[in-house]
């Protein structure tokens, strides 16, 4: 049966947002399916970094209305990826929401309309994530790591797809994705607290309980980074930090063997496109990923100074450093 959904909100966490932030706004104001709600939870250094504040200066560029928008700012200590977000959907009385990065542009008008129209396929339907295109200029190694995780073909996924997809089933991204409200508040939201992954925590919770999510070719933002070395490094700490930190969700699932599936599917890409001199780039980024993975993943064991330096959210791991020092 189909699910009609008349509201929707859009949830942007930022942080030091630039040109891609304006040009995302611009984009969701010409959307043929209109919004009810801008919900913006900006991050700040401090307080005082609050007032005058260029994120907002950026919004009101675009809407006039303030009744078209909520905006919060919140200090740097204060941001949690999946504490954040969820503070921001209960501002949302919506029919459902979606959760964007405020450097994903959307590629077209029809954004909006593709994601809420997968939740609206079923009853089921608790997700519908977007596809990632590669910013202009993107390196090779970049253009086909966002092919591999987000192919021209759609997809629809249910726990009965863990034998087949393994880690996979439960992928989704926050950088685009779509909720349904009560779907969402039935099963009490994203988790209070994540260093990363809230948007595949969420999506396990919502297929072991039946529901269905789904991928959507057609629902396009443009959104690619280019990492050194170091920062993929930082960054896949807390990736397996996320998952040391709830096992409920990834114990028993391998995750590494789609890391050397990528690997070796890049290595062939790259030397049958003539861009056999990006890998040794490869290569290297990828020991530096497993090493921040596996680092992450046995982060009890880590000093509190190394915790800190590999990190790639302080912040986070201050809290995780106080909590261990209060015991």
């Amino acid at each position: 049966m189909k699910d009609s959904i008349n509201t929707f909100d859009i949830i942007i966490p930022a942080y030091k947002p630039g040109e891609s932030f304006l040009r995302l706004l611009q984009m969701l104001k010409v959307q043929e399916r209109p919004f009810s709600k801008l919900i913006i939870i900006n991050t700040v250094p401090d307080e005082a970094a609050c007032n005058p504040d260029k994120t907002l200066w950026f919004i009101k560029q675009v809407f006039e209305d303030s009744s078209s928008y909520i905006y919060k700012c919140i200090k740097q200590s204060e941001f949690d990826h999946a504490g954040t977000r969820k503070a921001a959907a209960a501002l949302s009385e919506a029919d459902a929401f979606i959760c964007m990065t405020d450097d994903a542009v959307p590629d077209d008008k029809y954004l909006t309309g593709k994601l809420i129209g997968a939740l609206e396929i079923d009853e089921k339907t608790a997700i519908a994530y977007g596809r990632q295109l590669p910013r202009d200029g993107a390196g090779a190694i970049e253009r086909y790591t966002r092919e591999f995780n987000y192919p021209a073909k759609n997809s629809v996924k249910t726990i009965d797809d863990i034998d087949r997809l393994g880690i996979k089933t439960f992928f989704a991204s926050n950088v685009c994705c779509a909720y349904k409200k009560r779907i969402y508040d039935e099963l009490g939201g994203f988790t209070d607290t994540a260093i990363f992954n809230e948007d595949m925590i969420y999506a396990a919770k919502a297929l072991k309980n039946g529901y269905i999510s789904r991928y959507v070719s057609a629902a396009r933002v443009i959104h690619s980074h280019t990492y050194t070395a170091m920062q993929q490094l930082h960054r896949n700490f807390d990736l397996g930090m996320s998952q040391a930190m709830n096992p409920e969700v990834f114990n028993g699932i391998a995750s590494e063997g789609e890391g050397i599936k990528l690997v070796k599917n890049t290595a062939a890409w790259l030397i049958k496109n003539h861009a056999a001199r990006e890998l040794p780039e490869l290569v290297i980024s990828s020991g530096f990923k497993y090493i921040g993975f596996r680092l992450g993943k046995a982060y009890r064991k880590i000093p509190d100074r190394a915790m800190l330096f590999l990190a790639m959210n302080k912040s986070y791991a201050k809290k995780i450093i106080k909590q261990r020092r209060n015991g």
